[in-house]
């Protein structure tokens, strides 16, 4: 399937999970995020704020729990210029204010921000991903051209209540793959 087909089916299978489902599958990929990754070794940690209505694992899970045990790593949530097209990793705690942009996104108003190459991990969203690590998102390729600038080592995680596809379609040279992709009943990785 291309990726809009799977966009579309993708955001389907999302919004038919019960609130209940969408809070027990988030807590079981974040308690497999923190099994799987090794948080300790991270100075940067870049990763995305849920959108609600999209049923989006919840990150905040992974953010607040960081902060607690490690709270010598610096964490940041996107940040998006329309006008570039470009995302900012811009610096989060649990103090920052968070605005809603105009198309009821999360992000911070104001803060510093990370070049890309300083970010150790990030985790980026996505609807579903297949088996070669290539993920569909929303469909704007602010993350690819995000993760593009990263540093090679930055470890690329995504989280899903989905297991990977086989393959999709329509993948693109500028589309960056995953290394790993954390689910709420087993991790993918890349190197198998």
């Amino acid at each position: 399937m291309t990726k809009s087909e799977l966009r579309k089916l993708y955001l389907e299978r999302r919004a038919e999970l019960s609130a209940n489902e969408v809070v027990s599958m988030s807590i079981a990929v974040a308690d497999t995020f923190f099994f799987t990754v090794n948080v300790a070794a991270i100075r940067n940690l870049h990763c995305y704020l849920p959108i609600d209505r999209f049923n989006e694992p919840d990150t905040k899970l992974i953010f607040e729990r960081v902060w607690q045990e490690f709270p010598e790593i610096i964490t940041s949530v996107p940040r998006i210029d329309y006008a570039t097209g470009e995302l900012a990793s811009v610096v989060y705690s649990s103090t920052c204010p968070v605005v809603q942009n105009k198309w009821g996104l999360s992000e911070p108003e104001g803060g510093t921000v990370l070049h890309p190459e300083a970010i150790d991990l990030a985790v980026v969203p996505l609807l579903c991903f297949d088996e070669r690590g290539f993920r569909v998102g929303y469909g704007k390729g602010y993350y690819d051209r995000f993760l593009a600038k990263c540093k090679p080592t930055c470890l690329k995680v995504g989280l899903s209540f989905f297991p990977a596809l086989e393959m999709i379609e329509d993948v693109h040279e500028y589309d960056v793959p995953l290394d790993l992709c954390i689910m709420r009943d087993g991790v993918w990785r890349r190197d198998g």
